[in-house]
Formats: structure tokens, C-alpha cells, sequence
């Protein structure tokens, strides 16, 4: 169970249902299944509440214990998730994806440097958004599940309608302002009491709170930005995260272990490096609100990956106000008849 540093005196962080009962016990649940030995299972668990019985033990103490009573390494299971805190994970994700990128415009024989000084600060004030985008989008996930996390940042099609006039000079269709509300409709079905302590809330806050520097970040790299190449674009907002977030990680290395590396490693090149630069890439042909279209089928994979590997099966109240935010994200991310 993972619990943010700054949660730690959180009872309602704690104790909450879905990330520490719920989660814990499918977590619990999956290691029956590996065993396939309910005697070997049950009489682990008898083994373990006898050996540290008015004690303190942790996740890595039972680990131990089910490897040497089943003679199993499950050091795979119990890796599934980087349990490092958010800015950390964004930190090192920054790292690996720059690398990845710079070798591929070294490949491709692309420029490395921009070509005027005001592009450089852009450069840096989109890499800034990038950092606080990440940051908050993982930590939305973090203190709630990973699909209150999905749905609160799919609002940025709809930021996106409100943003993108601005800076032509427009305002707002009244279709937008439906949109709108039935966006914050949705939302209040999700979390019908708002508040800071609860874990929802805050992690819709979070998440839409990330979804604005998202949109912001793609507009402005759309109309700012859009003389680069994906990749060129990409490389040095990455850079700039790993910059700004470097004076925020504890001087000491991060005790990481060889699979929690391939992890991040993963999360830095698949999942970063290469969607990001095509993400980047549409940017450059496409509004930012059509881009943002494909990406929303990207709630239907987290919700479907988090019930699979992570027990964080959706409460009808989060499925129907899901629904109704994708649905409004994907009606404003539609190509619109000019009248």
C-alpha cells in the first residue's frame, strides 16, 4: 500500500477503502491465485499474524515470509506498481525519455539547437507546464485510483474550448458552456461531497488542476512552438522538466530496485517518448481540441487495465460521471461545421 509522504497523517488517506482495504485485499487475492495451494496460502497468512503479532511489519516483510514458505520469488508481483512519490517518478521519467529522444535526433540528424533566444524561453516556460502537468496527474492517481485520475484529466477538451479563443481573440459557443456544465455535473456525481479530505476529491482536484496546464501547454506549444520538429519540441521540454524538478528530489539516491528501473525505464520510453512525440506531432497539423479526440479512449484502457491488474473496479456513481465527462470531452474535441 502506498501512502504520499504528505498523506502520512491523513486518517482518511489511511484507511481509505478503495486504495488500502479494497486494493490490499485484491492485491492479496492475486497472490492465491500464484500459489494455487490454499493450504500453503491460508496457513502463510496464520504464519504471518503469529510471527509479528504486536509488532510492526511491512509489505516487504510478508513478501519475504510467502517466498520461504512457498520457496516462489514474487518480487514481479510486488513490483507491479512504481511505488516511488510522483515527482520522483516524473523526474527520472524526464531523464530516460530525454536520452531516448536525443539519440533520435541524433539519428535523424536533426538540429539540437533552436533557432532564436525567445524560443529557448518557450522552450522552458512549456517544459515548466510539462513538469506540473505530470506531477499532478501522478499524484491524482496516487491519493485515488488510477481511473479518478483518467477521468478528471480527459476534462482538457473542454479547458481547450475556453483556452483556444483567447488567444484568437473569440469567445466561448454557447455548445461550449453546455459542455462545461454538464462536465461539472459529471464531476459532482463522482465526488457529490467535495472535500480536501477526502481522497476523491482531492484527486479530482489534482486531476483537473492538471488537465489545465495540459491544455495550456497544447495550445501554446501549437501556436508558439509549432517551427520544431515533434522530437525537437519534446527534447527540450523533457529536459526542462528533469531541470526544474531536480531541486525538489532528496539529495540522496532513491533507493531503487532493478525492477522497479525497468519499470521506469518503460514508463520513460514507451509510454513517454514515443506517444508524447506523436501527440507532439498531431499538434503541428491539428487543433489542439481534434487531437485531444483520439486521446480520450484512453479512459476505457485505464478503467480496463486498473480493475485487471490493480482491483480498482468503478462504483456506479464514478462510471455514470465518467461518462458523462468523456462523452462532453468528446463533443468538444469533434471537428465543428463553421456556420
Amino acid at each position: 500500500m502506498y501512502i504520499p509522504f504528505e498523506e502520512l497523517n491523513n486518517v482518511n488517506r489511511i484507511f481509505d477503502y478503495r486504495l488500502s482495504y479494497k486494493k490490499g485485499a485484491s492485491i492479496i487475492h492475486m497472490l492465491r491465485f500464484e500459489l494455487n495451494n490454499d493450504s500453503l496460502f491460508f496457513n502463510t497468512l496464520k504464519e504471518f499474524q503469529t510471527k509479528y503479532t504486536d509488532s510492526v511489519a511491512t509489505g516487504l516483510d510478508f513478501r519475504e515470509l510467502i517466498e520461504e514458505q512457498s520457496g516462489m520469488d514474487f518480487t514481479a508481483l510486488f513490483s507491479k506498481l512504481i511505488t516511488l512519490p510522483a515527482l520522483e517518478i516524473t523526474f527520472y521519467r524526464s531523464i530516460i525519455a530525454f536520452i531516448v529522444i536525443a539519440l533520435y535526433v541524433a539519428y535523424k540528424k536533426q538540429a539540437f539547437l533552436l533557432d532564436k533566444t525567445q524560443d529557448y524561453l518557450m522552450a522552458g516556460l512549456l517544459g515548466s507546464m510539462l513538469a506540473t502537468h505530470w506531477v499532478s496527474y501522478f499524484y491524482a492517481m496516487q491519493v485515488s485510483t488510477v481511473v479518478i485520475g483518467v477521468i478528471a484529466l480527459y476534462t482538457f477538451p473542454v479547458i481547450t474550448v475556453f483556452l483556444e479563443p483567447l488567444f484568437h481573440g473569440e469567445k466561448p459557443h454557447s455548445a461550449d458552456i453546455i459542455s462545461s456544465i454538464a462536465v461539472l455535473f459529471g464531476i459532482y456525481l463522482i465526488v457529490p461531497d467535495f472535500s480536501l479530505e477526502n481522497s476523491t476529491a482531492l484527486g479530482v482536484a489534482a486531476g483537473v488542476f492538471s488537465a489545465f496546464m495540459l491544455s495550456l501547454r497544447n495550445i501554446m506549444q501549437r501556436r508558439f512552438f509549432s517551427g520544431y520538429s515533434a522530437s525537437q519540441a519534446l527534447l527540450y521540454q523533457s529536459s526542462v522538466v528533469a531541470l526544474v524538478l531536480f531541486a525538489f528530489i532528496d539529495s540522496e539516491m532513491v533507493n531503487i530496485d532493478d525492477r522497479q528501473w525497468w519499470l521506469l525505464i518503460l514508463l520513460g520510453v514507451v509510454f513517454t517518448a514515443l506517444p508524447h512525440t506523436l501527440f507532439a506531432h498531431g499538434l503541428l497539423h491539428l487543433k489542439a481540441k481534434t487531437a485531444s479526440l483520439i486521446a480520450c479512449v484512453q479512459v476505457v484502457y485505464a478503467a480496463l487495465f486498473a480493475a485487471l491488474f490493480l482491483g480498482e473496479w468503478l462504483t456506479l456513481n464514478v462510471v455514470l460521471g465518467g461518462l458523462i465527462v468523456v462523452s462532453a470531452a468528446m463533443y468538444e474535441s469533434l471537428p465543428k461545421n463553421k456556420v
